[in-house]
C-alpha cells in the first residue's frame, strides 16, 4: 500500500438544530460518502466538541465539529491469473475486450480481480506512469461497460496515447440502446459535468462544470426504443450515460441513471471501435469490438418489443 498525501482537518459549526451527526458531516463535506463518514466517526476521526461521538448524536446548533480525513491507501495491484481477450499486442500496446462486470483498475474498495490484474500476468513490464494502482492504463471504461480498450506497455507510449487524448485525436464509438427516439435524430449534446453533490455516485450536468461534449446519431429504431451511435468528443465519467439521460433518452438497463429493464442485467453500452496513431511509428490504427452475447440477445427482445 502507498501513502496518498497527508491528513485533511476540517473545522465546522452546526447550522442546524437536531441533525445527525453523520448527515451533517455528509452535506457538509460532500467529496466524502456517508459509509466512509460513518466509519470515520467510528474510528475517532470526527469530535464533537473535542470528543468522540456515535453517528446518530443529534447536535446542537453551533456546536463545533471537526474531521480529519487520513489519505486513502493506494493500493498496489497484484498480477492474477485471470484471461484477457487481445485484439492486438505489439511491444509498445496493448488492445484488449474488457467483459462487462470488470473495474478497470484497483482501488481502496476493490483490490482484484481488475483489467490491471490481468493485464500485469500477462506482461509485467508495464508503463507506471499511471500509479501503482493504474500501471498502463490511459483511459477507462466504466465496470459494467463492455468494450475495446488500450494499454500503455511502456513510459513513451503512454505519454504518446495519452497525449492524443488530451488533443482528442483518438476516435472512441459507442453504441448504446435508449430509451425513447432521440430528437433529432443525430445531434451534440453539449452540457458541462460535475459530481452531483447529493449522490457522489452519480455525475451530473451544472453550470461550471467539466467541458463535455458528445455526437450521437440514430442507427436504428424500435417500439420504444433506439439504437444509438455514440462518439464521445471529451472522457468525463460517465459522460455518454449523463448525456443521453439529459435529453431525456436513458440507456437501457443504466440503474443509476435510469431504470432496471427485462431485456438485460446492465446497461447497454458497448464501446465498439477505437482508432488512434501508433504512438512510436504513427501508423493509423483502428480496432472493433463485436457486440457481446447479452447485448446481442438484448436488441433482439427491443426489436421484438
Amino acid at each position: 500500500m502507498h501513502p496518498a498525501g497527508p491528513h485533511t482537518k476540517t473545522e465546522l459549526a452546526a447550522d442546524k438544530d437536531g441533525e445527525r451527526l453523520d448527515v451533517f458531516v455528509t452535506r457538509r463535506l460532500p467529496s466524502l460518502t456517508r459509509s466512509r463518514v460513518q466509519r470515520l466517526i467510528e474510528e475517532g476521526s470526527v469530535q464533537v466538541a473535542g470528543q468522540r461521538a456515535k453517528s446518530s448524536l443529534r447536535l446542537d446548533e453551533g456546536a463545533a465539529v471537526t474531521v480529519e480525513v487520513p489519505p486513502l491507501a493506494e493500493a498496489e495491484a497484484q498480477p492474477e491469473a485471470i484471461p484477457l481477450d487481445i485484439l492486438y499486442e505489439d511491444s509498445d500496446l496493448l488492445v484488449v475486450i474488457k467483459p462487462p462486470g470488470m473495474t478497470v483498475h484497483p482501488s481502496p474498495w476493490h483490490t482484484t480481480s481488475t483489467l490491471v490484474n490481468a493485464v500485469l500476468a500477462h506482461c509485467s513490464d508495464l508503463s507506471g506512469i499511471g500509479g501503482v494502482a493504474r500501471p498502463g492504463i490511459v483511459h477507462r471504461l466504466d465496470r459494467d461497460t463492455s468494450g475495446v480498450i488500450l494499454v500503455a506497455k511502456n513510459d513513451a507510449a503512454h505519454n504518446g496515447l495519452a497525449k492524443q487524448l488530451k488533443e482528442r485525436s483518438v476516435q472512441k464509438t459507442y453504441v448504446a440502446l435508449v430509451e425513447g427516439t432521440p430528437r433529432p435524430p443525430e445531434g451534440i449534446i453539449d452540457a458541462p459535468i460535475a459530481r452531483d453533490p447529493r449522490n457522489r455516485k452519480r455525475m451530473t450536468i451544472v453550470e461550471g462544470g467539466r467541458e463535455s461534449e458528445t455526437a450521437y446519431r440514430v442507427l436504428e429504431r424500435f417500439r420504444g426504443y433506439s439504437l444509438v451511435e455514440v462518439r464521445p468528443k471529451t472522457g468525463r465519467t460517465h459522460q455518454i450515460r449523463v448525456h443521453l439521460t439529459a435529453i431525456g433518452h436513458p440507456i437501457v438497463g443504466d440503474r443509476l441513471y435510469g431504470k432496471a429493464s427485462p431485456f438485460v442485467s446492465r446497461q447497454f453500452l458497448h464501446a465498439q471501435r477505437i482508432a488512434f496513431t501508433h504512438p512510436r511509428t504513427g501508423a493509423p490504427m483502428e480496432f472493433e469490438a463485436p457486440l457481446p452475447a447479452d447485448l446481442t440477445r438484448a436488441l433482439e427482445s427491443a426489436r421484438e418489443a
